[in-house]
């Protein structure tokens, strides 16, 4: 261990730090192995240890704060508050603090499983009861050293006030206290990977379903019965291996939320078996237990600090299954991967592997490591609390649905033309949010204590020329006194609607030959600005629109076109007006400006891209495909464009930007199959956002599940970084309330809603399977039909 004080002298070095070291995530546990009072105590079960300094010259503290789920803080206060404790209380409920003393007898243990734990004395307890800091499991060993190495030397400082540069090695080792055992507290669980007697016994210690849920799904309460494996489909004749390894095979079991053992030793086989088509098989000795073509619906997740692979497999009828592998080792791992990935990369672009540069293909690999791995079910004894909280109460402001004289007939729930809510505008300037059905336009108004009330709506969306046309995409402008629509039956122009007087009064006629796919604004604030000009996209073309022009509002001096067909699909800007371009081919380019090439090229990897949206200072890209979303920092790090983004300088040749992949867990997927019925699909996804607001939180949904990602939590690798919240409908579109990362505004295909993130819910078998029941506004018929204007 003491081959690490060199590594160690440049933590104590910058004395603008408050803290020296930190390990971001573990478990605090009491652990009393001579006490009557029980044997270990769960004291955070989220937290984060950390060495600071103090006030006085070589005096440290070791801290141990807990870390809050969403909204958890706010509960949790509000609970105290009622109760008259949290003053009492103090910081004592948030964080731990020890002064970094000899008599702590602090040390460290790496165990055979792998468990890495910080053990010390706890000076106010019994004899033998010690405090244990039991490390996230992916907590590099060599983190465990540094920071018992730091601990030493800042109790050297302590007792002989010195800086710790001038220590011998003699004088260090009185603090090496790693020879004294340390008791096991309950440990951190790996991936929820159980046999089947396990299963049983969890399953016995489960308290049955709510009646909420078995209301909703009509069953009558039953004994949970292990989920069972369904027929192998037939597999077709191989053309070529890609690879073939043995592995463990576990069923994630519905019921107990848990991996269960089906088979310890099986072989997995991808062939190609078609024209870009793959396949992968498992099976054993004894039986085929699955078959199925790879495809980006799989989910595949790899995770190497388990050795395991996770996918999502579907039968013929559309039910979903989570299967997990488990390999013997990491490069037995690593041939999988390289096998499974090539084979889905091949299928998604017609292309074949070997002949993509290798920087794309380490891209493409590394995109597909875990993020978000299954853990293991929560102890029962120790039930987090979860962050949820009541609908905002009714502010007395109501639609006509809420009159106590409407009956329920007079509400709309389905247009006679068969429309449903299609699209969202939130507006920036003003507290208004627009909802597009077919041919109208409601508007609703933000209530201060954040609920929506119907305001007005628009019925006929019509050209200059009085022909009806439903907007395929909308988008504010001009300090949200405009709306830009675009008509399906009229590619090459764009509309604009005056919203003061809740009609069309001009169509912009762009190019004869080129048309507008999709458009942007010209900067990532710019329509709460007067701002005129905006962006456009064609399939091969990006120009800048200005409504001023005479004839074409094409500006041809600020067009840039490709010769092949890239067939871009969306676009987003910064603040500063740098400007991101996604494609149906998956890749990202990266312009500083206008009619030049792009910065940065980001490489596909392999789905389309349907929605894409940056952070206010070009730090962040968020890409959203149909069944995953990709954060992608363009920021560069090191090489003589360190501290430039990607739109303003081209990235190294071997320095591409590392993609993060926001999936969902398998387990999880294959549960909102399960209850829907129906494949992923993600909205696009969307940051908060704000003028002076960091972006903390991202939002998307799919079916009739809304999701939020915590960025903290996300870039911090937890495991747990997303909640969500399920409906009865499908969610048609979602964003953040202007300015805020707290209130998500949500179009159902009749409702719409403005909801807490809050009351969002950690997903788990009930949250998945029960639809909430909020407070809605829907459209009367008399505001559908009966247009203002």
């Amino acid at each position: 261990m003491f081959m690490l004080r060199n590594v160690t002298k440049y933590l104590f070095g910058d004395a603008s730090k408050e803290s020296l070291i930190e390990v971001p995530q573990g478990q605090l546990y009491l652990v009393r192995p001579l006490s009557p009072k029980g044997y270990s105590e769960l004291i955070f079960r989220d937290a984060a240890a950390s060495v600071r300094r103090t006030g006085q010259d070589f005096q440290y503290q070791l801290v141990i704060q807990r870390a809050y789920e969403e909204g958890e803080e706010e509960l949790l206060e509000d609970d105290d508050d009622e109760d008259g404790i949290s003053q009492a209380l103090g910081s004592e409920k948030d964080e731990k603090i020890f002064l970094l003393d000899k008599q702590l007898h602090f040390r460290s243990e790496i165990r055979d499983g792998g468990e890495k734990v910080f053990a010390w004395r706890d000076l106010s307890g019994d004899p033998g009861d010690v405090f244990e800091f039991v490390c996230d499991p992916k907590t590099p060993p060599q983190e465990i050293g540094t920071f018992e190495m730091v601990a030493i030397k800042c109790q050297y400082e302590r007792k002989y006030r010195k800086s710790n540069d001038v220590a011998s090695e003699k004088e260090l080792e009185q603090f090496n206290f790693t020879a004294q055992p340390i008791p096991s507290a309950s440990p951190v669980a790996g991936p929820a990977l159980k046999a089947s007697a396990e299963s049983q016994m969890v399953k016995a210690r489960k308290p049955p379903r709510s009646g909420k849920a078995r209301e909703f799904k009509g069953e009558p309460e039953r004994e949970p019965t292990p989920t069972v494996a369904p027929p192998s489909a037939v597999h077709p004749e191989a053309r070529e291996i890609l690879t073939k390894t043995r592995a463990e095979l576990h069923l994630f079991d519905f019921d107990s939320g848990t991996f269960m053992l089906q088979d310890p030793d099986i072989i997995a086989t991808v062939t190609e078996v078609g024209h870009w088509q793959y396949w992968l098989q498992i099976s054993s000795e004894k039986r085929d237990w699955l078959g199925q073509p790879v495809v980006a619906d799989i989910n595949p997740v790899f995770n190497f600090e388990y050795l395991s692979f996770i996918f999502n497999h579907y039968t013929q009828d559309g039910s979903a299954y989570s299967w997990l592998l488990r390999f013997k080792d990491q490069r037995t791992e690593e041939m999988f991967q390289e096998g499974l990935m090539q084979a889905l990369w091949e299928q998604l672009n017609e292309t074949k592997w070997v002949k993509s540069k290798d920087d794309e293909r380490e891209y493409v690999l590394e995109a597909f490591q875990d993020l978000t791995m299954e853990d293991a079910p929560d102890d029962e004894e120790n039930p987090e609390p979860e962050s949820e909280v009541e609908e905002p109460a009714d502010d007395g402001q109501r639609s006509e649905i809420y009159d106590s004289d409407e009956s329920e007939d007079d509400a709309v729930t389905r247009d006679a033309d068969g429309n449903v809510n299609s699209q969202l505008a939130v507006g920036y300037k003003h507290d208004r949010s627009f909802v597009v059905r077919g041919s109208k336009i409601g508007v609703f108004k933000h209530t201060p204590n954040n609920n929506l009330e119907f305001s007005t709506n628009i019925s006929k969306v019509e050209t200059p020329k009085g022909k009806l046309f439903s907007p395929k995409k909308v988008m504010l402008h001009a300090e949200d006194t405009n709306m830009i629509l675009q008509n399906e039956d009229n590619p090459n122009s764009l509309y604009r609607m005056d919203l003061e007087y809740g009609k069309v009064v001009d169509e912009w006629k762009v190019h004869d030959d080129i048309q507008v796919n999709t458009f942007a604004p010209e900067k990532k604030f710019a329509q709460m600005t007067g701002e005129q000009t905006f962006l456009g996209l064609s399939n091969n073309a990006l120009y800048r629109i200005d409504p001023r022009l005479a004839g074409d509002k094409l500006v041809n001096s600020e067009l840039k076109q490709y010769v092949s067909k890239n067939d871009f699909s969306a676009a987003a800007t910064t603040e500063k007006g740098h400007i991101a371009v996604a494609s149906n081919k998956g890749d990202i380019r990266l312009f500083d400006r206008l009619g030049i090439n792009a910065k940065t090229h980001i490489p596909a990897l392999g789905e389309p891209i349907i929605g894409l949206d940056v952070s206010a200072d070009g730090r962040w890209v968020l890409a959203t495909c149909r069944t995953y979303l990709l954060l992608i920092d363009a920021l560069q790090k090191d090489g003589k464009n360190a501290g430039r983004l990607g739109f303003e300088k081209s990235f190294g040749k071997d320095a591409k930007p590392q993609p993060r992949r926001l999936g969902l867990q398998p387990s999880h997927v294959a549960q909102f199959q399960h209850e829907t019925k129906a494949p992923l699909a993600f909205t696009p996804a969307r940051f908060n956002t704000g003028v002076d607001d960091k972006e903390t939180s991202i939002v998307t949904a799919t079916g009739p599940f809304i999701i939020t990602w915590n960025m903290k939590k996300v870039l911090a690798g937890r495991k747990d970084p997303y909640t969500i919240k399920r409906y009865a409908e499908e969610v048609k579109a979602d964003d953040f309330k202007f300015g805020s990362d707290k209130n998500v505004i949500v179009a159902l295909p009749n409702e719409v809603n403005m909801v807490a993130k809050q009351s969002f819910k950690k997903p788990t078998r009930e949250s998945i399977a029960t639809p909430a029941r909020g407070r809605h506004t829907r459209l009367s018929r008399t505001e559908v039909v009966n247009s203002p204007y």
